[in-house]
Order: structure tokens, then C-alpha cells, then sequence
């Protein structure tokens, strides 16, 4: 039995994987036989429904289903899915579709080993220690917020114990709370149980509490060990995929979790890392907060999905495929465009290459993944395993830890969204939010701007009308949330929701 087999156990049709145990030995044991797997980005275009999705994990499947077909150790790591969403069946889920599929796709979507349950029982569970607290008179408010992986817009904002303190709450989806941020960011248990002392519990006489100032931890943790462990398998045609945390790069970090990529990278040659919505969320996460400031591997390549309705059917959204793909090129990452064809829409074809042509675009890989799944792309893959093999291991730009938080986020307005410094604008209350924000750091012996910055947007737009023309395009700041456990600082803006609501279709 290999030394990996033994930090692996069956969980019903999964398996499951210590990925904190096996790294740890892999660490201690350099002469240990390990790879050293490239990192590829898949991403997308800014969908025009943003619900439907374009394709990414469809894409993730058929590729390294090709890729190993052309004799390349290749691997996925998908990010979980929110079940909240997929079952209301407002898009295809997370499990790809047709023949770029997983071997279990009802069971990803529907909770996989209970990892999110894990997550929503220890952030909960924290919230009931902090109501303690506020009637024990160690707390006047509970900054924490409650979780549901059911979304519904009467949990946006409640009211607790309206007999005794009328303590206001509020609820989040369960991937977008902040123990899922540091469950996805955290290289080992000891981490975790550091940062989750460090969460904010609330206020006591203006003062923030962390719930490591008044309980002990253990029970936390101890929940979490479980769900910090990443649900191996499979896809249809036996390439191997790795599942853990994730969903939702719009109102959170939306990529999977660092661990789960770095055990991906110890066992195979490339690994295909999937990043929530759009180029502008996900990618720009992965990018600007796990690579920049968290350690993980900056790509050797990039996919960028796209339909062939999304990028050329509406003339005032047709600048966003163009700009995401030029904008990885501009940091040193060879993008290549994967147009993703529904079915009807083959013969378009041509049309679709002479367009990419026009635009100066590297080759792009066309095909139908859900109808002819990997067998689409083994023979159009020849310039992309070039350009990766070519790349090398490629080191992340410089931290942003120090900057200025308005400079960051402005600084994240023009890479990402193409909205220079001079139209970045605040709407009335952010300015308060930031100096509360400031404060609380300050008393927590924190610089706020020695945080990672998420920024919190809609996964329909970039800015606050993308059909707006360039010269006039703007992003609105609407408020500040502090993090302290995971380490971010989350900025609202643009029109966004953190419990959004499933369109039923």
C-alpha cells in the first residue's frame, strides 16, 4: 500500500482524504518519491445569465478527460457546490454534464460527505456561543452571522430574543461564511483552530470580542475535522477529480481550497483548477488573494470558456470576453478561449475562429463537451500543452499587504473591471463602514490594510452598467466587512446579495 493510501478512507461512493496528514508527511519526509503538478486556471467569460453558468466544470471534466488521453497526468479540483442552488435547478450544478460528467453527479450536488453541514453546524454552533455570551453580559452585539445552504430572503436580516435584548442577526449561504473562507485558505488544523479564535463574536461597550477571548475551541475544530478533509473521484471516463469548498466568487473567495490543490499538485503532473463565475471573480481571486497573498501556485495557462451567444450577441457586453482574455495574457499567463457549443450551433464554427482571429486571440478550442465530451478537444490541444509546458512553474506577483485599502480596491477596479481610480466612487455610508472598519482592526491590534481584500459583486456585471460605454463605466462602493479569523476584508460593491435568491427554471 502507498504511503498516500493510507490518508485515504471510503466515505459511501467517495473517498475521502487527509490531505493536511499527507502533506504534513510529505513535508517531513522530503526523499518521499512526489510531483510537483502545474497549475491550469479554467474561467470564464462574465455570463449573460449568470445563474445558467457557462460551462467551467463541463469544460474542467472534458479537459482532463483529453488530457490524459494524450498520455499527460492530469487531474481536477472542482469547487464544491451550493446545494441551496443546484437543487433548485437554476443551473446545471457542479458535476459537469453529457459525457463530461463525474460518476456521481446527484450526490455531489446534493452535500457530497456533509462537509457544508459541518461548516453550517460549527459557524452556527459559534453563533449560539455568542447569544450566550450577549446573555451572560459579555457581548452587546453578535457580529457573526447565522448560516443556511437553503437561501431564503426572509433569513436576510432577523431579530433574536426580542423578549429580553432584541439582538439583530443576519444569515448567510454557508459557502459564503467566513469559516468556509478559513477552511478553503488554512494549510493545517492547527490554522484553523487559530484563525476561528480570531473571528469577531461581536462587541462589548464598543470593543470587538473574539470568541477566543471567552470559550475554548476544541468543539469547533472537532467538528470541522471531517470537512476539512477534500470528497475524491471520478469522472466518467476514470480521470481523477478532487471536490472541496468553493462555490460562489461573487460574494466570497469562490475557488477550491488551497490544501486540496497542493495534495492535486504532490501526485500528478497537471492539475486543472476551477474558479467560480467569470474571469473578473473567481479568477481574479485566485490570482490577486490565494496566489498573491496565500501561497498557492500562480497558473502556467488559462481557459477561458465562453458561449457563442455570450460573446457576440449582445453588442454592449461584447467588450468583456476580449478584456478577460487579454488581461491574463497581461500577466504572463497564456489564455486560450474555449468556446463552448450547444447544440445546434456547430455550424457556426468558422465564423467563430475568424472572430478570434480578428481579435488576436491564441487559437481557440471549440466544441460541443456536453454531446462529445473530452473526444472534442484531444486534437486541438497542441498549442495549450505547449504553451504550459513552456511556462515553467511561474512565481505570483508581489503582495498587496501595506496598500492602502482604497488604493487596493481601486487598484482591483481597473485590472479586473477596466473602471480606472477616477470613476470608483462611494455611496453614502461606506465611508462611515471604512472607519468602523478601521477601528475595529485598530482594537483588535490589526492594520486593516494588512488584510486581503474580497471584493463582493454581482456574478452579472463587472461594473454598474456593463452596457454602459467605456468612457462612463463606474463601480460603487457600498460597504466594509471585516474577516479577522480568515484574514479578508470584504468590500461590497456594485449590486450584490450574500443569501441570493435560486431562480426556479
Amino acid at each position: 500500500m502507498s504511503v498516500y493510501e493510507n490518508y485515504v478512507t471510503q466515505y459511501g461512493s467517495f473517498k475521502k482524504i487527509d490531505a493536511f496528514g499527507y502533506l504534513d508527511y510529505l513535508e517531513s519526509h522530503p526523499d518521499e518519491p512526489r510531483k510537483h503538478g502545474k497549475v491550469v486556471l479554467v474561467t470564464a467569460d462574465t455570463p449573460l445569465k449568470a445563474s445558467r453558468g457557462e460551462g467551467k466544470t463541463t469544460t474542467t471534466i472534458a479537459l482532463i478527460d483529453a488530457l490524459r488521453a494524450r498520455g499527460i497526468d492530469a487531474a481536477a479540483v472542482l469547487r464544491q457546490p451550493s446545494m441551496g442552488i443546484t437543487a433548485a435547478g437554476s443551473k446545471g450544478g457542479a458535476s459537469g454534464g453529457g459525457k463530461a460528467s463525474l460518476t456521481h453527479p446527484e450526490l455531489v450536488d446534493w452535500g457530497l460527505c456533509g462537509e457544508m453541514a459541518a461548516i453550517a453546524a460549527a459557524q452556527n454552533l459559534l453563533v449560539a456561543f455568542a447569544e450566550k455570551a450577549v446573555d451572560d453580559g459579555r457581548l452587546d452585539t453578535i457580529e457573526v452571522p447565522r448560516v443556511s445552504e437553503t437561501p431564503s430572503r426572509s433569513l436576510r436580516r432577523i431579530r433574536v430574543d426580542d423578549g429580553k435584548n432584541n439582538v439583530a442577526e443576519r444569515v448567510v449561504l454557508t459557502p459564503t461564511c467566513e469559516l468556509t473562507q478559513i477552511v478553503v485558505l488554512s494549510r493545517s488544523m492547527d490554522e484553523i483552530g487559530t484563525r476561528v479564535s480570531n473571528m469577531v463574536a461581536g462587541e462589548k461597550d464598543g470593543n470587538p470580542v473574539r470568541f477566543g477571548d471567552f470559550i475554548d475551541l476544541w468543539r469547533i475544530t472537532n467538528i470541522l475535522t471531517e470537512a476539512v478533509k477534500p470528497a475524491y473521484t471520478e469522472t466518467m471516463q476514470g480521470s481523477p477529480v478532487y471536490v472541496h469548498c468553493g462555490p460562489f466568487a461573487n460574494v466570497s473567495i469562490g475557488i477550491p481550497s488551497l490544501v486540496s490543490v497542493e495534495m492535486a499538485c504532490a501526485r500528478h503532473d497537471v492539475v486543472v483548477v476551477e474558479a467560480g463565475y467569470g474571469t473578473d471573480a473567481g479568477a481574479q481571486k485566485w490570482l490577486d488573494i490565494a496566489a498573491r497573498e496565500y501561497g498557492a501556485q500562480w497558473p502556467s495557462a488559462a481557459i477561458v470558456v465562453t458561449r457563442a451567444t455570450t460573446w457576440r450577441d449582445d453588442p454592449a457586453l461584447r467588450w468583456r470576453y476580449p478584456f478577460h482574455v487579454n488581461r491574463l495574457e497581461s500577466l504572463g499567463i497564456p489564455a486560450f478561449p474555449m468556446i463552448n457549443l450547444w447544440e445546434g450551433e456547430d455550424d457556426q464554427v468558422p465564423e467563430l475562429r475568424q472572430q478570434a482571429s480578428r481579435l488576436k486571440f491564441r487559437e481557440p478550442i471549440v466544441g460541443n463537451l456536453f454531446r462529445d465530451g473530452g473526444e472534442a478537444l484531444v486534437n486541438q490541444l497542441d498549442g495549450f500543452v505547449a504553451a504550459m509546458r513552456d511556462e515553467g512553474t511561474a512565481s505570483a506577483p508581489g503582495s498587496h499587504k501595506g496598500m492602502d485599502i482604497l488604493e487596493h480596491v481601486r487598484w482591483i477596479a481597473d485590472s479586473a473591471y477596466g473602471v480606472p481610480a477616477e470613476r470608483v466612487v462611494m455611496r453614502d455610508g461606506f465611508s462611515e463602514s471604512l472607519q468602523h472598519a478601521r477601528k475595529l482592526c485598530a482594537a483588535l491590534g490589526k492594520d486593516l490594510n494588512d488584510y486581503a481584500v474580497v471584493a463582493v459583486k454581482s456574478p452579472a456585471t463587472m461594473t454598474d452598467n456593463d452596457s454602459a460605454p467605456e468612457g462612463s463605466r463606474s463601480v460603487t462602493l457600498k460597504k466594509v466587512e471585516v474577516h479577522a479569523g480568515a484574514g479578508l476584508v470584504q468590500v461590497n460593491l456594485t449590486s450584490s446579495l450574500t443569501t441570493p435568491m435560486p431562480k426556479i427554471v
